[in-house]
């Protein structure tokens, strides 16, 4: 599956990138295949694997703000690897046609 999310610090002001970080910290050392951009941190790996990963960083940041926001979608395909790269490099064949 491939798990999108944001969390979003709350009550720690206007600057929450070093809060984020700790987030996006916890999503790269988890060894599942990952990317991050402007709006969301997305994750490849099965229900489990996933969805604990989701916790320990809303967790991470939790620990340093009073109240957190998680947007999540999921792309739930048992069976299908490689998802995080193939459909962006399907589009990318798309758009050499």
């Amino acid at each position: 599956m491939l798990v999108a999310f944001s969390v979003t610090p709350l009550g720690v002001g206007e600057a929450v990138g070093e809060v984020v970080a700790e987030a996006v910290r916890v999503v790269r050392e988890s060894g599942l295949p990952n990317q991050t951009d402007s709006m969301f941190t997305t994750v490849e790996g099965d229900w489990d694997e996933a969805m604990a990963v989701v916790k320990q960083a809303v967790d991470a940041v939790a620990a340093r703000a009073p109240r957190v926001s998680l947007v999540l979608k999921a792309d739930i395909r048992p069976g299908v690897t490689g998802a995080l790269t193939a459909k962006v490099e399907a589009v990318e064949r798309y758009l050499e046609a």
